[in-house]
């Protein structure tokens, strides 16, 4: 029961990391470019786990690169919309990709939608549309970028879980990070500004990539290790109010009312979708336990 406790509350502590990330970013990414602050941070992250398990096999590098491009697809979208969005909107878009998985599983599938996932789909839908679309119908940029992330951040999901069995957790999570880190930097040299992050900046980069790309990753694979992945995703959903918490105290981000009850919308999808496939063979808890998408 100790045990128990220890890990669901090791869990929370790392859904704060999670989602405290947003506001964090959001500063940062003011100074230095969005690929180049994707680029040191997962490079970093990769290092570590590297360090601690390198991965010994080919089939390992080849999964994590296909694995990886899809990561660098969602943090790309995800950090260049978060630099034209609120840091609440990001956190609350982003996790999204809770609903996003089973709908993309069932089309991969070719299987039929299970009626409590689509209930919750159209739910975060209408919330997503509360949240995000302005009085002129118009919906910012930032905000498109990052369903785009969710999305992304679903199909990774889901190609993940049909990988994942094969390799062990962290050289395949380690191959992720490097291969979003190398993209982004690609990236950055190419078609944006490659910059060394110095100052806050710098500060920004290890306490993402070390801190949460790296600690709360391990944290949450030992947590999975003691509660489950089911429970593991549901205590995670507490990301987006997290985000929404700092986003609040650090920028002084508030929501309308309107954007309140989108907000509680997309909430109460996510924990809906979770809680209905928690029982079932669906992709989203089994792929929560290798490559966490945040």
């Amino acid at each position: 029961m100790r045990s128990t406790r220890t890990a669901i509350a090791a869990l929370a502590l790392a859904a704060f990391g999670f989602g405290a990330t947003f506001v964090v970013i959001k500063e940062a990414i003011v100074e230095v470019p969005p690929m180049s602050f994707v680029g040191w941070r997962f490079l970093l992250g990769a290092l570590v786990l590297l360090a601690l398990a390198p991965p010994r096999d080919a089939a390992t590098w080849r999964d994590g690169v296909a694995t990886g491009v899809l990561l660098f697809i969602g943090y790309a979208l995800q950090t260049e919309g978060l630099a034209q969005t609120s840091a609440s909107n990001s956190g609350l878009i982003t996790g999204l990709y809770v609903v996003f998985t089973p709908v993309v599983a069932a089309v991969a599938s070719r299987t039929a939608i299970r009626p409590a996932v689509l209930v919750g789909a159209v739910v975060a839908f209408i919330g997503l549309a509360l949240l995000t679309v302005g009085s002129d119908f118009g919906l910012a940029a930032g905000d498109l970028l990052t369903v785009g992330c969710a999305m992304a951040f679903a199909a990774h999901i889901v190609v993940l879980s049909r990988v994942a069995h094969r390799h062990r957790v962290i050289p395949l999570t380690a191959v992720q990070l490097l291969v979003t880190s190398v993209l982004a930097l690609g990236w950055a040299v190419g078609f944006d500004a490659l910059e060394v992050p110095t100052g806050r900046p710098l500060l920004a980069v290890v306490v993402t990539g070390l801190v949460v790309s790296a600690g709360a990753f391990l944290v949450q694979v030992w947590s999975q290790t003691v509660i489950g992945p089911n429970r593991t995703a549901l205590v995670l959903a507490l990301e987006p109010v997290f985000a929404a918490a700092t986003a609040a105290i650090v920028l002084g981000e508030r929501f309308t009312t309107r954007g309140w009850i989108g907000a509680m919308m997309i909430l109460v999808a996510i924990v809906a979708v979770l809680s209905a496939v928690d029982s079932a063979d669906d992709p989203l808890p089994a792929a929560e336990s290798v490559g966490p998408a945040h």
